[in-house]
Protein backbone atom coordinates (compact mmCIF):
# COMPACT_ATOMS: atom_id res chain seq x y z
CA UNK A 1 0.00 0.00 0.00
CA UNK A 2 1.52 3.30 -1.09
CA UNK A 3 -1.02 5.70 0.37
CA UNK A 4 -1.89 7.31 -2.94
CA UNK A 5 -5.45 8.26 -1.94
CA UNK A 6 -6.36 11.27 0.14
CA UNK A 7 -8.12 10.55 3.45
CA UNK A 8 -11.72 11.54 3.94
CA UNK A 9 -12.04 15.12 5.16
CA UNK A 10 -13.36 14.08 8.55
CA UNK A 11 -9.74 13.62 9.61
CA UNK A 12 -8.86 17.25 9.06
CA UNK A 13 -11.15 19.11 11.40
CA UNK A 14 -14.81 19.54 10.65
CA UNK A 15 -17.40 22.01 11.89
CA UNK A 16 -16.11 24.50 14.46
CA UNK A 17 -19.11 26.42 15.77
CA UNK A 18 -17.78 27.64 19.09
CA UNK A 19 -21.24 27.17 20.61
CA UNK A 20 -21.52 27.06 24.38
CA UNK A 21 -22.38 23.60 25.79
CA UNK A 22 -25.66 24.99 27.09
CA UNK A 23 -26.43 26.51 23.69
CA UNK A 24 -27.13 29.98 25.07
CA UNK A 25 -23.86 31.83 24.41
CA UNK A 26 -20.39 31.57 22.94
CA UNK A 27 -17.65 29.89 24.90
CA UNK A 28 -14.78 31.94 26.26
CA UNK A 29 -11.24 31.55 24.98
CA UNK A 30 -10.15 29.58 28.04
CA UNK A 31 -13.05 27.15 27.84
CA UNK A 32 -12.48 26.64 24.14
CA UNK A 33 -8.75 26.05 24.61
CA UNK A 34 -9.40 23.45 27.33
CA UNK A 35 -12.04 21.56 25.32
CA UNK A 36 -10.81 22.03 21.75
CA UNK A 37 -10.56 18.92 19.63
CA UNK A 38 -11.49 16.43 22.34
CA UNK A 39 -13.51 13.37 21.31
CA UNK A 40 -16.97 12.68 22.65
CA UNK A 41 -16.74 11.25 26.20
CA UNK A 42 -16.53 7.47 26.29
CA UNK A 43 -16.83 5.39 29.43
CA UNK A 44 -13.44 4.49 30.89
CA UNK A 45 -11.55 6.14 28.03
CA UNK A 46 -9.04 9.00 28.58
CA UNK A 47 -10.25 12.52 27.89
CA UNK A 48 -7.35 13.00 25.50
CA UNK A 49 -6.44 9.67 23.88
CA UNK A 50 -2.75 8.85 23.77
CA UNK A 51 -0.65 9.13 20.61
CA UNK A 52 -1.38 6.63 17.84
CA UNK A 53 1.85 5.20 16.43
CA UNK A 54 0.99 3.74 13.04
CA UNK A 55 2.62 3.63 9.63
CA UNK A 56 -0.24 1.63 8.12
CA UNK A 57 -3.80 0.63 8.97
CA UNK A 58 -5.94 -2.43 8.33
CA UNK A 59 -7.51 -2.11 4.87
CA UNK A 60 -9.74 -5.10 4.11
CA UNK A 61 -10.57 -5.99 0.52
CA UNK A 62 -13.56 -4.03 -0.65
CA UNK A 63 -12.85 -1.07 1.65
CA UNK A 64 -13.54 2.34 0.11
CA UNK A 65 -10.05 3.82 0.27
CA UNK A 66 -11.29 7.25 -0.80
CA UNK A 67 -13.67 7.40 2.15
CA UNK A 68 -11.67 5.62 4.80
CA UNK A 69 -10.39 7.99 7.47
CA UNK A 70 -6.95 6.36 7.82
CA UNK A 71 -5.12 4.47 5.12
CA UNK A 72 -1.42 5.27 5.38
CA UNK A 73 0.72 7.03 7.94
CA UNK A 74 1.87 9.82 5.66
CA UNK A 75 -1.74 10.78 4.89
CA UNK A 76 -3.36 11.00 8.30
CA UNK A 77 -3.13 9.90 11.89
CA UNK A 78 -5.82 9.89 14.64
CA UNK A 79 -3.58 12.01 16.88
CA UNK A 80 -3.20 14.64 14.16
CA UNK A 81 -6.97 14.64 13.74
CA UNK A 82 -7.61 15.76 17.31
CA UNK A 83 -4.96 18.48 17.13
CA UNK A 84 -6.12 19.72 13.74
CA UNK A 85 -9.70 19.97 14.95
CA UNK A 86 -8.55 21.80 18.07
CA UNK A 87 -6.52 24.39 16.16
CA UNK A 88 -9.40 24.93 13.74
CA UNK A 89 -11.69 25.66 16.69
CA UNK A 90 -9.22 28.25 17.99
CA UNK A 91 -8.38 29.91 14.68
CA UNK A 92 -11.95 29.93 13.35
CA UNK A 93 -14.54 29.32 16.07
CA UNK A 94 -17.41 30.87 14.12
CA UNK A 95 -16.94 29.28 10.68
CA UNK A 96 -15.94 25.95 9.21
CA UNK A 97 -12.18 25.58 8.82
CA UNK A 98 -9.58 22.92 8.15
CA UNK A 99 -6.12 22.70 9.67
CA UNK A 100 -3.10 20.82 8.33
CA UNK A 101 -0.29 20.18 10.83
CA UNK A 102 3.39 19.92 9.92
CA UNK A 103 6.66 18.86 11.48
CA UNK A 104 7.75 22.49 11.92
CA UNK A 105 6.72 26.05 11.27
CA UNK A 106 8.98 26.21 8.22
CA UNK A 107 7.28 23.08 6.92
CA UNK A 108 3.98 24.94 7.10
CA UNK A 109 5.37 28.12 5.53
CA UNK A 110 7.03 26.22 2.70
CA UNK A 111 3.86 24.22 2.03
CA UNK A 112 1.78 27.35 1.47
CA UNK A 113 4.31 29.09 -0.74
CA UNK A 114 5.29 26.05 -2.78
CA UNK A 115 1.76 24.71 -3.21
CA UNK A 116 0.36 28.04 -4.42
CA UNK A 117 3.18 29.49 -6.52
CA UNK A 118 4.72 28.34 -9.78
CA UNK A 119 7.03 29.59 -12.49
CA UNK A 120 5.96 33.01 -13.71
CA UNK A 121 4.02 33.92 -10.57
CA UNK A 122 4.83 36.83 -8.24
CA UNK A 123 4.77 36.93 -4.46
CA UNK A 124 5.08 39.79 -1.95
CA UNK A 125 6.94 38.94 1.26
CA UNK A 126 7.91 41.07 4.28
CA UNK A 127 11.53 42.21 4.32
CA UNK A 128 11.54 42.18 8.13
CA UNK A 129 9.89 38.84 8.78
CA UNK A 130 11.27 35.58 10.10
CA UNK A 131 14.87 35.27 8.94
CA UNK A 132 14.40 32.05 6.93
CA UNK A 133 11.92 33.81 4.66
CA UNK A 134 14.84 35.47 2.88
CA UNK A 135 16.64 32.25 1.82
CA UNK A 136 13.29 30.69 0.99
CA UNK A 137 12.57 33.70 -1.20
CA UNK A 138 15.86 33.13 -3.01
CA UNK A 139 14.85 29.53 -3.65
CA UNK A 140 11.53 30.74 -5.06
CA UNK A 141 13.41 33.05 -7.41
CA UNK A 142 15.39 30.04 -8.58
CA UNK A 143 12.08 28.43 -9.52
CA UNK A 144 11.19 31.38 -11.73
CA UNK A 145 8.95 33.13 -9.21
CA UNK A 146 9.23 36.89 -8.81
CA UNK A 147 9.68 37.83 -5.15
CA UNK A 148 9.12 41.39 -3.96
CA UNK A 149 9.80 42.51 -0.40
CA UNK A 150 8.84 45.52 1.70
CA UNK A 151 8.75 46.24 5.44
CA UNK A 152 5.73 45.35 7.56
CA UNK A 153 5.25 48.82 9.05
CA UNK A 154 3.23 51.44 7.24
CA UNK A 155 1.50 48.77 5.12
CA UNK A 156 4.44 49.12 2.74
CA UNK A 157 3.71 45.78 1.06
CA UNK A 158 0.59 47.34 -0.41
CA UNK A 159 2.66 49.21 -3.00
CA UNK A 160 4.10 45.98 -4.41
CA UNK A 161 0.89 44.13 -5.20
CA UNK A 162 0.67 45.47 -8.76
CA UNK A 163 4.35 45.18 -9.62
CA UNK A 164 6.43 47.31 -11.96
CA UNK A 165 6.48 47.17 -15.76
CA UNK A 166 8.76 44.45 -17.09
CA UNK A 167 12.22 45.41 -18.37
CA UNK A 168 11.10 44.61 -21.93
CA UNK A 169 8.17 46.99 -21.61
CA UNK A 170 5.64 44.28 -20.88
CA UNK A 171 2.71 44.61 -18.54
CA UNK A 172 3.39 44.56 -14.76
CA UNK A 173 2.83 41.21 -13.13
CA UNK A 174 0.25 41.34 -10.31
CA UNK A 175 1.06 39.34 -7.22
CA UNK A 176 -0.50 35.91 -6.84
CA UNK A 177 0.22 35.68 -3.11
CA UNK A 178 0.79 38.20 -0.33
CA UNK A 179 2.63 36.96 2.77
CA UNK A 180 2.08 38.99 5.94
CA UNK A 181 3.79 38.68 9.32
CA UNK A 182 2.15 40.81 11.99
CA UNK A 183 3.53 41.42 14.55
CA UNK A 184 6.78 40.89 12.69
CA UNK A 185 9.62 38.93 14.24
CA UNK A 186 11.89 40.27 15.66
CA UNK A 187 11.15 43.98 15.17
CA UNK A 188 7.45 43.83 16.25
CA UNK A 189 6.07 46.12 13.57
CA UNK A 190 2.39 45.70 12.75
CA UNK A 191 0.40 46.16 9.54
CA UNK A 192 -3.30 46.52 8.80
CA UNK A 193 -4.18 42.95 7.86
CA UNK A 194 -7.73 43.75 6.75
CA UNK A 195 -6.59 46.59 4.51
CA UNK A 196 -3.86 44.53 2.88
CA UNK A 197 -6.10 41.49 2.47
CA UNK A 198 -8.85 43.52 0.81
CA UNK A 199 -6.35 45.10 -1.58
CA UNK A 200 -4.78 41.75 -2.43
CA UNK A 201 -8.13 40.07 -3.05
CA UNK A 202 -9.19 42.93 -5.30
CA UNK A 203 -6.22 41.99 -7.49
CA UNK A 204 -6.96 38.27 -7.36
CA UNK A 205 -4.15 37.44 -4.93
CA UNK A 206 -4.23 35.04 -2.02
CA UNK A 207 -3.24 36.19 1.47
CA UNK A 208 -1.30 34.26 4.11
CA UNK A 209 -0.61 35.59 7.62
CA UNK A 210 2.09 34.26 9.92
CA UNK A 211 0.24 34.26 13.25
CA UNK A 212 3.04 32.74 15.32
CA UNK A 213 3.65 35.59 17.72
CA UNK A 214 0.01 36.52 18.30
CA UNK A 215 -1.41 32.97 18.58
CA UNK A 216 -5.09 32.41 17.67
CA UNK A 217 -6.10 33.83 21.06
CA UNK A 218 -4.39 37.13 20.28
CA UNK A 219 -5.36 37.44 16.62
CA UNK A 220 -7.57 35.65 14.10
CA UNK A 221 -6.22 36.31 10.60
CA UNK A 222 -9.08 34.45 8.88
CA UNK A 223 -11.56 36.86 10.48
CA UNK A 224 -9.42 39.71 9.12
CA UNK A 225 -9.64 38.44 5.55
CA UNK A 226 -6.67 36.10 5.21
CA UNK A 227 -6.93 32.87 3.22
CA UNK A 228 -4.28 31.09 5.28
CA UNK A 229 -3.38 31.42 8.94
CA UNK A 230 0.07 29.91 9.38
CA UNK A 231 2.14 29.46 12.52
CA UNK A 232 5.02 27.74 14.17
CA UNK A 233 3.44 25.75 16.96
CA UNK A 234 6.93 25.42 18.40
CA UNK A 235 6.52 28.81 20.02
CA UNK A 236 3.67 30.08 22.20
CA UNK A 237 1.02 27.66 20.94
CA UNK A 238 2.68 24.71 22.70
CA UNK A 239 4.74 26.89 25.03
CA UNK A 240 7.04 24.39 26.72
CA UNK A 241 10.09 24.44 24.46
CA UNK A 242 9.87 20.69 23.84
CA UNK A 243 7.96 20.37 20.56
CA UNK A 244 8.67 21.32 16.94
CA UNK A 245 5.40 21.82 15.06
CA UNK A 246 3.70 23.97 12.44
CA UNK A 247 0.22 24.35 10.99
CA UNK A 248 -1.88 25.95 8.27
CA UNK A 249 -5.58 26.75 8.75
CA UNK A 250 -7.93 27.60 5.86
CA UNK A 251 -11.66 28.11 5.42
CA UNK A 252 -11.54 27.21 1.73
CA UNK A 253 -11.48 23.38 1.48
CA UNK A 254 -9.71 23.57 -1.90
CA UNK A 255 -6.82 25.54 -0.45
CA UNK A 256 -6.61 23.17 2.50
CA UNK A 257 -6.55 20.21 0.12
CA UNK A 258 -3.69 21.71 -1.88
CA UNK A 259 -1.64 22.28 1.27
CA UNK A 260 -2.43 18.76 2.50
CA UNK A 261 -1.37 17.30 -0.85
CA UNK A 262 1.93 19.16 -0.59
CA UNK A 263 2.48 17.73 2.90
CA UNK A 264 1.88 14.25 1.51
CA UNK A 265 4.32 14.71 -1.37
CA UNK A 266 7.05 16.45 0.65
CA UNK A 267 6.57 14.23 3.68
CA UNK A 268 6.69 17.06 6.24
CA UNK A 269 4.47 15.23 8.71
CA UNK A 270 4.62 15.60 12.50
CA UNK A 271 5.24 12.66 14.78
CA UNK A 272 2.24 11.44 16.77
CA UNK A 273 4.03 12.15 20.06
CA UNK A 274 4.67 15.76 19.07
CA UNK A 275 1.06 16.17 17.98
CA UNK A 276 -0.20 14.72 21.25
CA UNK A 277 2.08 16.96 23.31
CA UNK A 278 0.86 19.96 21.34
CA UNK A 279 -2.79 19.10 21.93
CA UNK A 280 -2.12 18.57 25.63
CA UNK A 281 -0.50 22.00 25.82
CA UNK A 282 -3.50 23.83 24.36
CA UNK A 283 -5.41 23.43 27.62
CA UNK A 284 -3.18 26.04 29.26
CA UNK A 285 -2.89 28.33 26.23
CA UNK A 286 -5.12 31.09 27.57
CA UNK A 287 -3.47 31.01 31.00
CA UNK A 288 -0.02 31.23 29.46
CA UNK A 289 -0.84 33.84 26.83
CA UNK A 290 -2.59 36.15 29.28
CA UNK A 291 0.13 35.87 31.93
CA UNK A 292 2.97 36.33 29.47
CA UNK A 293 1.35 39.24 27.65
CA UNK A 294 0.67 41.08 30.91
CA UNK A 295 4.21 40.54 32.15
CA UNK A 296 5.69 41.57 28.80
CA UNK A 297 3.83 44.87 28.97
CA UNK A 298 5.00 45.40 32.57
CA UNK A 299 8.58 44.68 31.54
CA UNK A 300 8.35 47.08 28.61
CA UNK A 301 7.05 49.79 30.94
CA UNK A 302 9.93 49.14 33.34
CA UNK A 303 12.44 49.52 30.49
CA UNK A 304 11.12 52.86 29.23
CA UNK A 305 13.15 54.98 31.61
CA UNK A 306 16.44 53.10 31.32
CA UNK A 307 18.93 55.45 29.63
CA UNK A 308 20.92 52.61 28.04
CA UNK A 309 17.81 51.15 26.39
CA UNK A 310 16.81 52.46 22.96
CA UNK A 311 14.50 51.20 20.24
CA UNK A 312 12.08 49.70 22.77
CA UNK A 313 9.18 47.90 21.07
CA UNK A 314 6.11 46.11 22.35
CA UNK A 315 2.71 46.55 20.64
CA UNK A 316 0.97 46.84 24.01
CA UNK A 317 2.83 50.01 25.01
CA UNK A 318 0.56 53.01 24.40
CA UNK A 319 3.63 54.87 23.13
CA UNK A 320 4.59 52.15 20.64
CA UNK A 321 4.18 53.21 16.98
CA UNK A 322 2.13 50.07 16.31
CA UNK A 323 -0.11 50.27 19.38
CA UNK A 324 -3.17 51.91 17.86
CA UNK A 325 -3.37 49.45 14.97
CA UNK A 326 -2.48 46.46 17.13
CA UNK A 327 -5.22 47.37 19.60
CA UNK A 328 -7.73 47.46 16.76
CA UNK A 329 -6.95 44.04 15.27
CA UNK A 330 -5.44 42.01 18.11
CA UNK A 331 -7.76 40.41 20.65
CA UNK A 332 -8.30 40.80 24.37
CA UNK A 333 -5.32 43.03 25.06
CA UNK A 334 -3.02 40.13 24.15
CA UNK A 335 -0.10 41.80 22.42
CA UNK A 336 2.32 38.92 22.70
CA UNK A 337 5.13 37.86 24.98
CA UNK A 338 8.02 39.45 23.07
CA UNK A 339 9.75 42.72 23.94
CA UNK A 340 12.59 43.99 21.80
CA UNK A 341 15.12 46.69 22.60
CA UNK A 342 18.65 47.82 21.80
CA UNK A 343 21.63 48.11 24.12
CA UNK A 344 24.62 50.30 23.20
CA UNK A 345 26.74 47.61 21.54
CA UNK A 346 27.44 43.89 21.29
CA UNK A 347 29.63 43.76 24.40
CA UNK A 348 27.04 45.57 26.50
CA UNK A 349 24.34 43.19 25.28
CA UNK A 350 26.47 40.15 26.07
CA UNK A 351 27.19 41.41 29.60
CA UNK A 352 23.46 41.89 30.13
CA UNK A 353 22.61 38.39 28.95
CA UNK A 354 25.36 36.84 31.06
CA UNK A 355 24.07 38.63 34.16
CA UNK A 356 20.50 37.32 33.90
CA UNK A 357 19.61 34.57 36.40
CA UNK A 358 15.96 33.79 35.56
CA UNK A 359 16.31 34.02 31.79
CA UNK A 360 17.83 31.49 29.40
CA UNK A 361 20.13 32.75 26.66
CA UNK A 362 18.38 30.84 23.89
CA UNK A 363 16.64 31.34 20.57
CA UNK A 364 12.87 30.90 20.11
CA UNK A 365 10.07 32.59 22.00
CA UNK A 366 6.73 31.90 23.64
CA UNK A 367 7.86 29.37 26.22
CA UNK A 368 6.98 29.26 29.92
CA UNK A 369 10.64 29.92 30.73
CA UNK A 370 11.83 33.38 29.75
CA UNK A 371 14.49 33.54 27.06
CA UNK A 372 16.53 36.35 25.57
CA UNK A 373 19.18 36.61 22.92
CA UNK A 374 21.30 39.05 21.00
CA UNK A 375 19.52 38.54 17.74
CA UNK A 376 22.37 39.75 15.56
CA UNK A 377 24.47 36.70 16.40
CA UNK A 378 22.56 34.70 13.78
CA UNK A 379 22.87 37.12 10.90
CA UNK A 380 19.96 37.50 8.52
CA UNK A 381 18.06 40.10 10.57
CA UNK A 382 18.64 43.79 9.87
CA UNK A 383 19.15 44.70 13.54
CA UNK A 384 21.89 46.52 15.49
CA UNK A 385 24.60 44.49 17.24
CA UNK A 386 23.03 45.29 20.61
CA UNK A 387 19.50 44.26 19.63
CA UNK A 388 17.81 42.04 22.24
CA UNK A 389 14.78 39.88 21.56
CA UNK A 390 13.29 39.07 24.96
CA UNK A 391 10.58 36.43 25.34
CA UNK A 392 8.68 36.72 28.62
CA UNK A 393 7.80 33.46 30.33
CA UNK A 394 5.46 32.54 33.16
CA UNK A 395 7.66 33.57 36.08
CA UNK A 396 6.31 35.93 38.72
CA UNK A 397 6.39 39.38 37.09
CA UNK A 398 8.12 41.09 40.00
CA UNK A 399 10.87 38.47 40.07
CA UNK A 400 11.49 38.63 36.35
CA UNK A 401 11.52 42.42 36.16
CA UNK A 402 13.84 42.65 39.17
CA UNK A 403 16.22 40.20 37.49
CA UNK A 404 16.24 42.22 34.27
CA UNK A 405 16.84 45.54 36.01
CA UNK A 406 19.61 44.06 38.14
CA UNK A 407 21.25 42.58 35.02
CA UNK A 408 21.06 45.95 33.30
CA UNK A 409 22.76 47.56 36.29
CA UNK A 410 25.53 44.98 36.22
CA UNK A 411 25.97 45.32 32.47
CA UNK A 412 26.65 49.06 32.86
CA UNK A 413 29.51 48.43 35.30
CA UNK A 414 33.07 47.94 34.00
CA UNK A 415 33.99 44.34 33.31
CA UNK A 416 35.66 42.53 36.20
CA UNK A 417 39.42 42.89 36.21
CA UNK A 418 39.36 46.14 34.28
CA UNK A 419 41.77 48.78 35.54
CA UNK A 420 41.57 52.51 35.36
CA UNK A 421 43.73 54.53 32.96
Amino acid sequence: MTGEHEPHDRTTGDRTTGEHPTGDRKTGDGTRAVRAGLPEPEAYAPALPGPAFAAHYHLPDGADLLQGPYTYGRDANPTWTGLERAISELESPDADAETVVFASGMGAISAVLLSQLGQGDAAVLPSDGYQLLAPLGERLRGYGIEVRTAPTGGDAQLSLLDGAPAADGGEPRPAKLLWIESPANPGLDVCDIRRLADAAHARGALVAVDNTLATPLGQRPLDLGADFSVASGTKALTGHGDVLLGYVTCRDPRLAASVRAWRKMAGGIPGPMEAWLAHRSLATLQLRVDRQAATALALAEALRDRPEVTGLRHPGLPTDPAHRLAAAQMRGGRFGCVVSFVLPDQEHAERFLAALRLVDDATSFGGVRSTAERRGRWGGDAVPDGFIRFSVGAEDPQDLIADVLRALDEARAPARGATGG
